[in-house]
């Protein structure tokens, strides 16, 4: 295989694990501050995005990879682990493939996508710099953390850091890293997901 056939493959895989991404990430509104991304984590209509995003908000809705705009509900929200569930009708939504975030390793090449300064579903890639605990609120004092060096922004906030094949292994945060992407380990959001079951 010549250097542009190996290009032209490497293209075409990054394309499909993006757009199979795309299909589970939202566009989340809270009536009057703006916008973040989420992802639909679960079925049942379940969207896990960042606590921040939907802190002071109110009139919750969701819009869909489809264009389809829906009503959603505040199920949980955890501030210092910054997440929040989201539960829209739409039992029948496409969802994300969790990777386990316990496998990153540093170095591996990873992606973030979001909705930076109202760009629809926008790309950035990286790789992992670090692991790392986070000092946070609360009960847990501290949380694993994923660092890396994708680019993120305001409308980043709740969306998917994603491994090569497209497995979501965190949700990006825009509450503390400096100049590093930081994101929340799927790990913890399923242990958060978890906790919320009898609820729902």
């Amino acid at each position: 295989m010549n250097a542009m056939d190996l290009s032209a493959t490497i293209t075409q895989a990054f394309e499909e694990v993006i757009g199979g991404v795309r299909r589970s990430l939202v566009v989340v509104q809270n009536g009057h501050h703006g916008a973040g991304a989420g992802v639909v984590w679960q079925a049942g209509g379940l969207i896990v995005t960042n606590h921040h995003v939907i802190a002071r908000g109110k009139d919750f809705r969701v819009t869909l990879e489809d264009g389809r705009q829906l009503p959603a509900r505040v199920v949980a929200s955890q501030p210092e682990i910054d997440l929040a569930l989201l539960q829209v009708d739409a039992p029948d939504l496409p969802l994300a493939l969790v990777a386990d975030s316990r496998d990153v390793r540093v170095g591996q090449i990873v992606l973030a996508i979001g909705h930076p300064w109202g760009q629809r579903a926008a790309v950035t890639t990286g790789i992992v710099t670090g692991l790392s605990q986070a000092r946070v609120k609360g009960r847990r004092g501290s949380i694993p953390v994923i660092r890396s060096d994708v680019s993120l922004a305001p409308g980043n906030s709740g969306g998917p850091l994603v491994n090569a094949v497209g497995g979501v292994i965190g949700i990006n945060t825009m509450i503390v890293g400096g100049d590093q992407g930081l994101a929340i380990p799927s790990q913890v959001v399923n242990e958060f997901v978890s906790e919320q079951q009898e609820v729902v």
